[in-house]
């Protein structure tokens, strides 16, 4: 069917890259400038802290267009402990993905530079045929400027970013993107709620097609957590065995049973991107248990929507598991989708 080859290609689109090859950044901004200078909304359910960034192209924390640029989370905390926040030091727009300058910092490039759980959508109408438009949900227009294959690490030019809207409760916040291109439209929604008296938020999704083309893509969250310095000891417990067609170094990774275990610190500038299978086609099989062994500080991530792929990356400054699933909307459709955090975090 169509909609199969469609949804092949964009799960190729998304699919974890090489990292690019570039040279070592010699200009580049600290990223706590760009934390000072953003706009910021703070909620609370009186466990769980968080500060959200809206999008804002002109003073906005993240304005690139790689992921979805509402909600994203730039700290959250339980009992004092830190789950976010930015894994990067630094960051250069002539930056692809991330780099390290000659002092060792990591500098990120403006489509990489985010934190916390953020989600990036497979591109729709895109072709490789110069001065030609596509679409990214949550980001808006985009000018494809040359006859070039589409590249996540790559900042293209936003010609159309839809009509936004923002609702701030004392707990929650709620995004609003109304978009319509030749055919192509939609209105999605996402609410960031922190639960009443539960270690809990709650990442609710609506996205109704208003076009006249049905919406074939996929999402996955990179969930960037920064929970050890290192990663050492970190463990990863899904409810299927897992199994890696190209297994991670053993030196660092343990795959055993249900788990996947750090077994130690990742050295400065390692980095490990692999795809992990064993899930299957339930959506019960969309929970993560990600823990540190010696604090048992840590976050639950469940979803309520059958995964069709999942891969894990990680350098010495973060660790993410990135759950992809699959979305098939014909024009009027409309889908819901729900992602829950669970976090825990010892008092001290």
């Amino acid at each position: 069917m169509r909609w199969i080859a469609g949804l092949a290609a964009t799960l190729l689109a998304t699919a974890a890259m090489a990292q690019p090859v570039q040279p070592i950044p010699t200009v580049s901004t600290p990223v706590g400038d760009l934390l000072a200078s953003a706009s910021y909304i703070d909620i609370t359910n009186g466990r769980i802290t968080a500060r959200v960034t809206p999008p804002d192209l002109a003073k906005g924390f993240y304005r690139g267009t790689r992921f979805d640029q509402a909600g994203v989370i730039t700290s959250l905390t339980l009992n004092g402990r830190e789950f976010y926040g930015p894994w990067f030091d630094r960051t250069a727009p002539d930056v692809l993905d991330y780099a390290y300058d000659a002092n060792g910092a990591v500098v990120a490039g403006p489509d990489s530079a985010i934190s916390g759980p953020v989600e990036e959508f497979a591109p729709l109408d895109f072709t490789s045929t110069t001065n030609s438009r596509f679409i990214k949900i949550g980001v808006g227009i985009l000018a494809q400027p040359d006859d070039k294959p589409y590249d996540h690490y790559r900042h293209y030019q936003i010609l159309d970013g839809g009509r936004r809207q923002t609702r701030i409760t004392k707990s929650g916040v709620t995004f609003t993107q109304a978009l319509e291109s030749a055919g192509t439209g939609y209105v999605y929604e996402k609410t960031l709620r922190l639960m009443p008296g539960k270690p809990q938020l709650l990442i609710e999704h609506r996205l109704r097609n208003t076009g006249t083309r049905p919406i074939v893509t996929t999402v996955y969250d990179h969930n960037f957590l920064r929970l050890v310095s290192g990663n050492d000891g970190i463990r990863v417990t899904f409810p299927f065995p897992v199994s890696a067609a190209t297994p991670p170094d053993p030196s660092l990774i343990r795959l055993q049973d249900k788990t996947m275990t750090y077994l130690r610190p990742m050295a400065t500038k390692e980095r490990m991107s692999f795809p992990l299978s064993g899930f299957g086609a339930a959506a019960t099989d969309y929970d993560v248990q990600i823990t540190d062994s010696k604090s048992r500080a840590g976050v639950t991530i469940t979803g309520d929507q059958p995964l069709t792929r999942i891969n894990i990356f990680s350098i010495d400054k973060v660790q993410s598991v990135e759950p992809y699933i699959a979305i098939e909307l014909a024009p009027g459709a409309e889908k819901r989708w729900t992602y829950t955090y669970t976090f825990a975090a010892p008092r001290k």
